[in-house]
């Protein structure tokens, strides 16, 4: 059609055809997708049941070995509103690794920082940058950004524990580096003593009570273990003093009062009773180390136990409801504070539950 004859429609199609012919796209057609009221991820609130991981684990610890090239039997969360990616939420990966006996996973260090939530198994050491850190159930011990580390399983039994990297954090940034271990072997060499970090005398705090809220720092914490005797004691004591029906601790770096990693906050949530609801800004996975309860997630009611593992994208309503149990917490929350767009809301009241999630049936 001539310019002679064109409407002003037609000259406002062919505007459109040509920006997208130039690889352009016109910000007023796309404003109310970019500049959201409120956070709008992509993840969905989940839940995956130890019924299904556990059995799942055993076979895989039987049927694919742990070897260079595979590098860890690790199962990934896989959030169903990623499309496909292995990320519990947009930030986070959370994974259930597993260990047979007398295994080695071999040494390798990246640019993603990482953390162990040890659920269950005695006998395994994570060795981070020389210093093997023996794990035991309810221990924390992290392996911060391009710190070599390898899994030893010592024993006779096996071993399982929560994965927790800020990997999809760095692959966003376009900064994921990774080596495998360049010495003899495939492991790094086994010192005499464990727990160097952990025998080093320090000063300050090793947990916060409630959150962190101020202290921010670009070094990870020095300390790479934390003990669950020693973080059930921080919240037996808080709950003694309190009769809020959730209580909680952060775990912190001595050193500065700040997050374990710059890039992840690690905590322990005790519930006992029903919380308040409450939405945060920023992502979160949670996971269940003892006792039984419910979530209600934005409408959506979750029954959780044991080795339970749900997911909480950023600015869904939480709401815990339990007689007694202890929920591990990781979650981007430095980043958040780091930048300053962190933000908590507490709901005026409980939220109507219109849904409740029903696992998948564990395997066979």
């Amino acid at each position: 059609m001539s310019s002679d004859t064109e409407t002003p429609v037609d000259e406002l199609d062919a505007l459109y055809q040509d920006l997208d012919a130039a690889d352009l796209r016109p910000l007023w057609t796309i404003t109310e997708q970019l500049l959201t009221p409120t956070p709008r991820p992509a993840a969905v609130p989940w839940l995956w049941s130890a019924d299904t991981l556990k059995p799942l684990a055993r076979r895989a610890i039987r049927l694919v070995p742990v070897e260079r090239g595979g590098e860890r039997r690790v199962l990934a969360l896989q959030n169903p509103g990623l499309g496909g990616l292995p990320y519990a939420v947009g930030t986070l990966w959370g994974a259930l690794q597993c260990l047979g006996p007398r295994e080695t996973a071999p040494a390798h260090r990246h640019t993603p920082g990482a953390i162990r939530f040890v659920l269950e198994g005695e006998g395994v050491w994570t060795t981070v940058d020389g210093d093997a850190c023996d794990m035991r159930p309810g221990d924390l011990v992290l392996t911060p950004s391009m710190q070599w580390h390898d899994h030893v399983n010592g024993g006779d039994s096996e071993m399982f524990w929560f994965d927790g990297l800020d990997l999809p954090m760095i692959a966003a940034l376009d900064g994921v580096f990774f080596e495998t271990w360049p010495g003899p072997g495939q492991s790094q060499p086994q010192p005499a003593e464990h727990n160097r970090s952990e025998r080093t005398p320090r000063e300050g705090a090793r947990y916060t009570a409630g959150a962190v809220a101020g202290p921010l720092h670009p070094r990870p914490a020095e300390l790479l273990v934390y003990r669950w005797a020693d973080a059930a004691a921080e919240l037996d004591r808080l709950a003694a003093a309190s009769s809020d029906p959730v209580v909680a601790v952060e775990y912190t770096d001595p050193a500065t009062g700040a997050s374990v990693l710059p890039t992840m906050a690690c905590a322990v949530h005790r519930v006992r009773g029903h919380g308040p609801a409450e939405r945060r800004a920023g992502n979160a996975v949670h996971v269940v180390f003892r006792g039984h309860g419910s979530t209600v997630i934005d409408g959506r009611r979750f029954s959780w136990g044991p080795g339970d593992m749900f997911a909480v994208p950023s600015w869904a309503a939480v709401e815990h409801d339990s007689d007694g149990a202890d929920l591990f917490v990781v979650s981007d929350e430095p980043v958040l504070r780091a930048l300053g767009i962190d933000r908590r809301e507490i709901l005026p009241g409980p939220q109507t539950v219109t849904d409740v999630f029903t696992p998948k049936d564990p395997p066979r």
